[in-house]
């Protein structure tokens, strides 16, 4: 049973992450095809739920025990491909380039509601067994982790630098050479800030 909820449905609000620089390098050194896939899933800042096994354990199993399908994509993500439940995504690619008007979650009016389910894969990648997740009742349910509203008027999108030298080239048809210096190093920044803005 799949469903789309509307506007009118509640946000679940759960926290979001933050990068630490050493986290921030390995997102940097991931290969582009796969950190474009991650932005799209919402894995590029995952959050994982409590669990009782430490983070040793879990490297252990997926060297140790995990097939080769498994491992062969997981490791091409920065944090991982298949570890990752709809509850556990983190912030979507619209949200971390600040682009909070074009949040996935306002343009779909919500996320995409699953029944729950989770499937078990063979050792060739085949589904075997399906098990359901948190069976308190809680969705299993991807909200982008930002804190911007999902719902209502959409947020002012930020002004562009290309924009803001256009609009001052109008007001001002022939601004003096250090006026012209002065905005040229402004639009440099803004550029360059918004080049980096994932990161």
């Amino acid at each position: 049973m799949n469903e789309t909820p509307n506007a009118a449905s509640p946000v679940i609000r759960r926290p979001q992450r933050t990068l630490t620089p050493e986290e921030h390098e390995t997102v940097r050194d991931t290969a582009a095809l796969n950190f474009q896939g991650g932005l799209l899933m919402g894995i590029i800042d995952p959050v994982p739920n409590p669990s009782p096994m430490s983070e040793d354990e879990g490297t252990w199993v997926r060297e140790q025990v995990w097939p080769a399908f498994l491992t062969d994509i997981d490791r091409k993500y920065p944090f991982g491909f298949w570890r990752w439940s709809n509850c556990e995504r983190g912030t979507c690619r619209n949200c971390l380039a600040r682009r909070c008007d074009l949040c996935v979650h306002r343009q779909e009016g919500g996320p995409h509601v699953d029944d729950n389910t989770e499937w078990v894969h063979d050792t060739r990648g085949m589904v075997v067994a399906k098990f359901t997740l948190r069976p308190d009742g809680a969705p299993c349910v991807w909200w982008c982790r930002c804190p911007c509203a999902k719902t209502g008027p959409a947020p002012d999108r930020p002004t562009r630098g290309r924009r803001r030298q256009k609009t001052a080239a109008v007001s001002a048809p022939e601004p003096g050479p250090l006026a012209s210096e002065a905005h040229s190093d402004e639009a440099a920044a803004s550029e360059a800030a918004e080049q980096y803005t994932l990161f």
